[in-house]
This record gives C-alpha cells, structure tokens and sequence, in this order.
C-alpha cells in the first residue's frame, strides 16, 4: 500500500510512512471487506460511515508535520486506523466519536495493539475536548475525519498558538480539504484540493439526516 500508493504521490515524510508500514490497516477493517484493506480507497464500517482512503489519512497528516512532542485532538475516531498512524506519531491523541458502537469497537481494537497515550470521549466532534477528561484547552494539531459546512469556532478555539488544523468543509457531498494556522490569535487559511467525506454531524456541523 505504501509503496504503491502513498511513496509514488508524493508523501515523503519518513516518520509518517514508518507509522503506515506499521499499523495493519486490515485489524480495523470489517471482516468482510479484508482482502481490500490495502487498497486505496474508502471502506464502509458500518452505521454510515467510512474507513478512509489511505492516501487521504497520509494526506492530511502530511499537512499537520506532527512531531512526536505534539498533543492532537482526532475528530472522528470512526474505525480507529487513523487513531492508531496518530499514536505512532505524536506524544498525546485525543480522539471524538459521535457515535458510542465505533468507539467501543475502535478502543478495543487500539487496547489490544498497547497504545497507551490514546484519550477517548463520546460526544459532540464539532465541540472537539470541551468538558472533557482529562481537563485541555489546546491542542497542538487537529485533524477532522468528517465534512463541515465551516470550520466550527470550537475547534478554532482549542488550537494552540501556531497550531495546525486540517478539515474538509464546504456542501454536504463535495468539500475542499482546508488548512488553517493560527498566528497571534489569528487564522491562516489556505486549501489543497476537493475530497469528499461524510458529514460532521453537531451542534457546529451538519444536523443529522
């Protein structure tokens, strides 16, 4: 998958490409649909959402440059892949998940592999760790697995100075993948390329269908 997928489109950072040699997408991967866990491309796991296209969770990582010192807020825990490539990376992942049968599925997943730096809430993605434990109010980097109609102020809100945080946003079916840094309180925005994810369903986001 790396080297067929990800090497060849110009994902070159080697901290990021250890962590995709590492962690065995198939684990988080419905049975049925292993033999394509390799495969570059979206996977149903169930309850209307998606384990998404490899190339794209290398994408939007590859954007964030996580160091291993940063503390990363997940938006959409979903099938927990791009949980596990966060923790191979980073000091500290904070992961959201909407909805409570994909987390439970997902934490048990990532207990089994040991990662041990992983916190979990079930709630709101769009009001990212608010109210949350343990108590944090910023985050080094922040990604979201799902679309938004705009960036939620929350998230805006808990990302540190000089922070990194990559969503797409836009329609509800067709979005462009949005980078945004924040510098003296202000936000950078910046945009590379149309995606398409599920919605970002909350309070900030899109209301459920």
């Amino acid at each position: 998958m790396v080297n067929k997928h990800l090497i060849p489109r110009k994902i070159d950072n080697k901290k990021l490409l250890e962590a995709f040699y590492k962690v065995p997408r198939h684990l988080y991967v419905p049975d049925r649909f292993r033999r394509f866990a390799y495969e570059d491309y979206p996977l149903d796991i169930g309850h209307g959402q998606t384990i998404s296209q490899p190339y794209m969770v290398a994408y939007m990582l590859d954007l964030l440059n996580i160091e291993n010192s940063d503390k990363v807020l997940e938006i959409g825990t979903g099938s927990g892949y791009q949980t596990a490539i966060l923790a191979e990376l980073a000091a500290e992942i904070y992961t959201v998940e909407r909805i409570p049968e994909l987390m439970i599925t997902a934490r048990n997943i990532l207990d089994e592999q040991g990662y041990k730096n992983i916190y979990y809430r079930v709630g709101d993605g769009t009001k990212g760790w608010e109210k949350a434990y343990p108590p944090t109010q910023e985050f080094d980097k922040i990604v979201v697995s799902a679309a938004s109609p705009s960036v939620p102020q929350s998230l805006i809100n808990q990302l540190a100075e000089r922070g990194l945080l990559v969503i797409p946003a836009g329609a509800r079916r067709s979005q462009d993948l949005i980078l945004i840094e924040k510098r003296n309180g202000e936000t950078i925005e910046t945009r590379h390329g149309g995606c398409t994810f599920v919605p970002l369903i909350g309070s900030e986001g899109w209301d459920a269908e």
